[in-house]
Parts: C-alpha cells; sequence; structure tokens
C-alpha cells in the first residue's frame, strides 16, 4: 500500500498537477496539506473521476487539509485535540479496513510559526505539545498509524542546503527541533530517513532566488510510523520531479509503501 503526503499549496489553481499525479504515483492514500478551499468548495468530482473517496477539513483561504484514498475510511476525525477554540483547519485523521486489522492515517499541516517570537511561534509550539499527546495516545493502541504530512521543521542540519540561512528561522530553531525529536522517541519512524540516508534530500523549494534550479531545498515533509507501520515499511522515496512542471507546489510528494493490503 503506498501512502503519500504533498502540500498542494492550493488545490483548485494546482488541480491540473494532481490529477496527473494521482494517475501517475497511484497512491493508495494521499494526504493533502494547504489545500485552500472550504469543504464544498474542493473539486471532488476531479478527484473522485480516478476512483478515490475524499475528505476534506477545509478553510477558507488558508490551510485546510485532506485524505484522497482508494477505499473509504471507516471513521473520520477532523481537528487536532486539545484546544476547543483552535479554528484552524489542519488535521484530519482516517481509519482504514486493511487484512488483518485496521490502518490510521492523519495527513497535518503544522503551524509554521514565523516570525519567531511571536503568537505565531508560541502557538506553533503549543500546536506540537498537542501532537505530541495525541500521537501518544494513538500509540498506546498498538495499530499501524502513520502521522504524515508538512511539519514545517527541519529536523537536522543536513536537512537544509545551509544551516546558517536558516538559523533563527522558526522551523529550525531548537525549541522546534527538540520538540519534533520528543514526538520521534515516542516511538515513531521517519520513513524516509528509514529507507535513505541520502544527502542532500529535499521536500520544498521556495519559489524565490532560484531555489529550485540551484537545490537550495529543505526537508520539512515527513511520514512518521507507529511500531506496527514501521515493521511493515517497505521503501520511502521523494518524487521530485513534480517540482518542475508547470504551475508547480514548492512541496514535492513523499511516499512510503507499507506492506498492507485492502481489507
Amino acid at each position: 500500500m503506498k501512502i503519500a503526503t504533498w502540500n498542494i499549496n492550493g488545490v483548485k489553481a494546482r488541480i491540473e498537477n494532481l490529477v496527473a499525479w494521482l494517475t501517475e504515483s497511484q497512491p493508495d492514500i494521499a494526504c493533502l496539506q494547504e489545500i485552500k478551499s472550504v469543504d464544498e468548495g474542493f473539486p471532488r468530482l476531479e478527484i473522485e473521476a480516478l476512483g478515490y473517496h475524499v475528505e476534506t477539513h477545509g478553510q477558507k483561504g488558508f490551510n485546510g487539509v485532506a485524505l484522497l484514498s482508494k477505499m473509504r475510511p471507516d471513521e473520520v476525525m477532523r481537528g487536532l485535540p486539545g484546544d476547543e477554540s483552535d479554528e484552524q483547519a489542519r488535521f484530519i485523521e482516517g481509519v482504514f479496513s486493511v487484512k488483518g486489522g485496521v490502518l490510521r492515517v492523519a495527513s497535518l499541516y503544522l503551524p509554521n510559526g514565523n516570525p519567531a517570537g511571536t503568537e505565531k511561534y508560541t502557538y506553533k509550539l503549543a500546536w506540537m505539545d498537542r501532537l505530541a499527546a495525541h500521537a501518544k495516545a494513538r500509540l498506546a493502541l498498538e495499530e499501524p498509524f502513520v502521522l504524515a504530512g508538512d511539519y514545517n521543521v527541519i529536523p537536522q542540519p543536513h536537512d537544509c542546503w545551509d544551516p546558517a540561512v536558516w538559523a533563527e528561522d522558526a522551523l529550525f530553531l531548537p525549541e522546534t527541533r527538540q520538540r519534533f525529536h520528543a514526538l520521534a522517541h515516542l516511538g515513531l519512524t521517519d520513513a524516509l530517513r528509514a529507507s535513505s540516508d541520502a544527502v542532500p534530500l529535499y521536500t520544498f523549494w521556495d519559489y524565490q532566488a532560484g531555489c529550485w534550479p540551484k537545490n537550495q531545498g529543505i526537508r520539512i515533509d515527513h511520514l512518521m510510523l507507529s511500531p506496527e507501520a514501521a515493521d511493515r515499511l517497505k521503501d520511502a522515496a521523494v518524487e521530485k520531479h513534480v517540482r518542475a512542471w508547470e504551475k508547480p507546489s514548492d512541496h514535492v510528494p513523499v511516499v512510503a509503501t507499507l506492506a498492507f493490503e485492502p481489507a
């Protein structure tokens, strides 16, 4: 089973790319971020025509996450637990039947947090704390679980083209990275790094300053696996070529292949 994460950076602006990618890559479950669409405005007909079921948690003009799947989820949860006052659409989780049990998959769009030192960074850290609490609760279920998405976290210096450039950025500050590593230490496996120690290995290239042709990228899109999912990991990869398409997102898909079959 192929599970993918992709920050699409506006689903309506990139619907042609999304259809082309789904047709080419054929993920069984695709986790999208930054759909920038309310639920009723999501172009579901184009996606459903490809045989995908669509679940969204949208917001007008900002944020928004989605799960596209070749099988219908048994359950869907919208919103990250822990703060009922949080109205930002950044988390959706589905439960899917697979042979021998279930597979739980979440699509998340972790806050950027810039500029550091503002309430935006405070929100980012609080959101990461809520994510860790949720992951801990899910891990206690001892079932296959994938936390996929745009984490807006550069885990290690070799995950960016120049650590000095990112030293004061909310994506790379020590408090950000410490929380990401604490999340991993709960028992989650970084699927891409478990499959490859290649350097450089990026998932995002800014539109500005020729970052793409210069390969000045960062790795901020991750699939984190519970032990029960990590045991089934066969491979993971970055589908970098998508960044060269016309009207691209500044992110590219990251995919992981797990040894599960639909029920």
